[in-house]
């Protein structure tokens, strides 16, 4: 008997996990099928082979929008798009109305990199209505970026940086235009530490990623301020927790690597999940004139006061235009 009634209630409680599961997914795609045409609108995603990218890559094209993937690895990216074109078929055919889907090599690792891309775009189009700053580098070893950066706050801050500064005159003659900023719930841990922002006196990998999210947001909150007026919003967002390859660099014992598994089915988001909020920022008009906010499950959200100080959001910009070179 004993035996009879755990058996019947694992498989009950396996049967509840399936179905809410199963509701979940359905939720995510009935907020993908929600409104925000694009037809004729330009968007460019960083970081658009894998992931939550891909994902909003994809959403997106089928929504008929001219879709930029910003890559690193071109081979990977041709790959994806591929398919992506096969996964949604007569959507992904382009003409001067409908959807495109186009690969970009953009290393953020690289500013010289991030030049060449944007000396591209602004040679090759004419307008840019939604940049999406998805790309980002989670928890990895000590390592520098080309030009000497600290790989996380390197790739996740910086090279964004350079990148959106380099496009906002196409995006405020594209009016009105929309900035997208994946950020992260973690950047709670993080600490702007303006004596050594490369890490070079102390490195906690998972320090260093919450404080180059924590950048990402203070980025928002002082673009949107400089902004005002041009019609050009920018809002930040987290994802929650997906199950994508940003993990990489986590060490994960042997032992323990079919219970995550099995975690990471059950509860983390997929990358279709969790991108539907840079979707939602990306194309719904709900949002048309919101600027410097931050948001998760398509809703705003309240911040720790730390990432709405305005006096370090001004200070890291001026450091930050320093660092890439838009000033000397």
């Amino acid at each position: 008997m004993a035996v009879a009634a755990a058996l019947g209630a694992g498989l009950g409680a396996a049967l509840a996990l399936l179905a809410w599961r199963y509701l979940r997914g359905a939720a995510a795609a009935a907020v993908g099928a929600g409104d925000g045409d694009m037809r004729g609108k330009t968007v460019i995603i960083t970081g658009a082979n894998s992931g939550l990218g891909r994902a909003t890559a994809a959403e997106l094209l089928r929504r008929r929008a001219r879709v930029i993937m910003g890559c690193r690895d071109r081979a990977r990216a041709e790959s994806a798009a591929r398919d992506i074109r096969a996964e949604l078929g007569p959507c992904a055919a382009g003409s001067a109305h409908d959807g495109d889907l186009l690969v970009r090599e953009l290393d953020l690792a690289s500013l010289r990199s991030v030049r060449r891309f944007c000396h591209r775009v602004l040679q090759e189009e004419p307008r840019l209505d939604v940049l999406i700053n998805n790309a980002g580098i989670f928890q990895c070893p000590y390592m520098k970026t080309e030009d000497g950066f600290e790989m996380q706050f390197g790739v996740n801050h910086l090279g964004h940086f350079l990148l959106t500064n380099l496009l906002l005159g196409l995006l405020k003659s594209s009016a009105p235009s929309r900035v997208v900023v994946v950020s992260s719930k973690l950047y709670k841990y993080g600490e702007i530490n303006f004596d050594d922002l490369n890490s070079e006196m102390n490195y906690n990998k998972s320090f260093c990623y919450s404080r180059s999210k924590l950048a990402n947001i203070l980025f928002t909150k002082e673009l949107a301020r400089r902004l005002e007026g041009t019609g050009v919003t920018v809002n930040a967002l987290h994802p929650g927790i997906c199950r994508t390859n940003l993990g990489r660099h986590v060490n994960v014992p042997l032992l323990a690597k079919p219970l995550l598994s099995f975690v990471s089915w059950a509860f983390f988001k997929t990358p279709l999940e969790g991108a539907q909020t840079s979707i939602y920022l990306a194309s719904s008009p709900d949002v048309e004139s919101v600027s410097g906010k931050y948001f998760g499950n398509c809703k705003e959200e309240e911040l720790l006061p730390k990432a709405m100080d305005d006096l370090v959001a001004r200070k890291l910009w001026d450091i930050s235009e320093v660092m890439v070179g838009l000033l000397k």
